[in-house]
């Protein structure tokens, strides 16, 4: 009996029985012997996973395997999601084509620039060395081929877009602006660090930084409150100066000739009305201001028994000849001044007390006219309530008492304002109009975006007048691409995602703003409607930041690179779905 030529090897069997079919997986040792094949099987496989299955399979047919730290190594690892994220935003809503049809290395370099201020704005010197091949913290700087980019180079890239800026929010206005529609204008201003920059001076500060050098800059947005155009001021600019030079840019650079301006009551005032509006026949929608107010209600135009039924009214009067006049009472509004109002009262009382105290006392008394005067205007001017109170000062004694007359007539008008429109009832009615008037607060939002926790414009280092231009429209655009995104991910964000629903549940327009029952279960439960977390829109970016770019490289002769991006988790899935691009740039 001879027995040789015998393997290993794994057999699959399959047999049909009454209409099923079994399958059978048998580790069989095949020899020969005396002339004949004979298989003897050694042991079933059947139930191991089919994936060890197969590499015993291959491993008996003369493979070899290795474990993955003896076959691969990784590299460099890049954190990409928040870049995919954004970036792919921005070419989906073509901004790189707004910028320029053909791609240059300038191009690249400001896109980088609205992006990295987006992801992590810093400034332009931290910027470049993020984007390089040896020190990035992001695949970006690979992804547009800039690794090698310097601050220079950035800053040349901001002289090189800032020519083209006129260009480039003519093609956005067109996106987003038409005959007719209504255009938001609001100014702000940052402050400033050095004394060199010539738009740099000492102005009214809308960020609470007195005595500083600051610049002031205004936003034209839609009625969405989307960006289409920025214009940089001179820090001591007043804000209505800043709004003659928007109406020329809407009619002469944009070309649209029917818009209505919607400002606040410090933007657009009587003479902006008669020198820049009225001539070219445009509308406005703004607010009177506290004293026309007083005004109206010592003239009897304004009762309380305007709000026996509803909270608005419309009137008109003489000095207004072709306008509405919309009356609004917020009896929220009315409660919130009276209770602020009756606290400022007693901190002023608490304050004036110890000065009438230190003018009776025997010792280093008060004395003085003049003396005493000083001391009670610091207070006066710390709470500026001086109207509501009565005083007498002599050389040598202080007393005071509430004006109650004046405390009520203020309290009279607490929680009223007016919003003043050329705009016809038939275009707008009155809840239409206050509607726009109080939109302006999504151009309070882009500012605090601008400026705080989002893309953080301030502080400004650069010298250069230009620069500082450039920088600036460098945010407005990062603003562009954010509220895009904020658009469309605002399922997974603690935003309103149905603006309508919302707005429906509102009592009337003066009424407060109210959430949507989506909404308001977002915000107790933390958690979307599908069960996946509810963010902030820079957490989001954070937890999109985890998916990497991992370059690979195989540890064999002739080894080989390649790169494998992380695959997204349930909530990164969901979020590039919702922006409508792909993780792999």
């Amino acid at each position: 009996m001879k027995q040789h030529s015998f393997s290993i090897h794994v057999a699959t069997t399959r047999r049909i029985y009454k209409g099923k079919l079994y399958q059978a997986h048998l580790l069989r040792h095949t020899y020969r012997e005396d002339g004949k094949v004979k298989h003897k099987t050694v042991g079933n496989l059947s139930h191991l996973p089919s994936d060890i299955i197969d590499m015993i399979r291959r491993s008996l047919q003369g493979e070899s395997f290795v474990s993955v730290n003896e076959a691969f190594e990784v590299i460099r690892n890049l954190p990409h999601g928040h870049v995919a994220a954004v970036l792919g935003t921005l070419k989906r809503i073509g901004l790189d084509q707004v910028i320029a049809s053909k791609r240059s290395r300038q191009r690249d370099l400001c896109v980088a620039m609205i992006v990295a201020r987006i992801i992590d704005p810093q400034s332009k010197l931290a910027t470049a060395r993020g984007l390089g091949e040896e020190s990035a913290f992001m695949s970006l700087g690979e992804i547009l081929h800039i690794e090698s980019a310097d601050e220079d180079e950035l800053y040349e890239a901001m002289d090189w877009i800032l020519p083209r800026q006129e260009d480039i929010e003519k093609k956005l206005a067109s996106r987003h602006l038409r005959d007719g529609a209504l255009v938001l204008y609001d100014v702000t201003s940052s402050y400033f660090e050095g004394r060199t920059c010539p738009l740099a001076e000492i102005g009214h500060p809308h960020d609470g930084k007195k005595n500083k050098l600051q610049i002031v800059y205004g936003v034209l947005c839609n009625a969405e409150g989307c960006p289409v155009a920025v214009e940089v001021f001179k820090g001591n600019t007043g804000d209505p100066t800043t709004f003659t030079a928007q109406v020329k840019k809407v009619r002469e650079r944009f070309g649209i000739e029917r818009v209505i301006f919607v400002g606040d009551r410090g933007m657009i005032t009587e003479a902006r009305i008669r020198e820049d509006l009225r001539p070219g026949g445009a509308d406005w929608i703004t607010a009177l201001r506290a004293a026309s107010i007083r005004k109206l209600a010592e003239g009897g135009s304004i009762q309380l028994s305007l709000f026996d039924e509803k909270n608005l009214a419309e009137i008109s009067h003489k000095d207004y000849p072709g306008e509405r006049l919309i009356v609004c009472r917020n009896p929220f509004l009315a409660g919130d001044r009276s209770r602020k109002r009756e606290e400022l009262l007693r901190a002023t009382e608490a304050e004036l007390e110890k000065v009438v105290i230190i003018t009776k006392r025997q010792k280093r008394r008060l004395q003085g006219k003049d003396k005493i005067g000083i001391r009670v205007g610091k207070v006066l001017n710390r709470f500026k309530v001086e109207k509501h109170f009565i005083l007498q000062i002599t050389d040598d004694s202080f007393y005071y008492h509430r004006n109650q007359n004046s405390i009520h007539q203020e309290a009279a008008l607490d929680g009223i304002y007016v919003i003043r429109t050329s705009v016809a009832k038939e275009k707008l009615d009155d809840q239409d109009t206050v509607r726009a008037y109080k939109n302006l607060s999504v151009v309070e939002r882009a500012f605090r975006c601008f400026k705080t926790i989002d893309l953080k414009v301030r502080p400004i280092h650069h010298r250069l007048a230009e620069r500082v231009q450039a920088h600036v429209f460098l945010c407005m655009l990062s603003y562009y691409v954010e509220w895009h995104m904020r658009k469309a991910l605002a399922p997974l964000l603690f935003d309103e995602e149905d603006k309508a629903l919302a707005e429906s549940l509102r009592e009337d327009v003066v009424a407060p703003a109210r959430r949507s029952p989506g909404a308001l279960q977002k915000a107790v439960s933390k958690r979307t409607s599908d069960g996946l977390p509810v963010h902030s829109f820079r957490t989001l970016l954070k937890d999109l930041a985890t998916l990497c770019k991992n370059k690979v490289r195989t540890k064999k002769s002739g080894s080989q690179t390649f790169e494998l991006v992380t695959l997204p988790t349930p909530l990164q899935k969901k979020a590039f779905e919702l922006l409508g691009v792909s993780h792999l740039l």
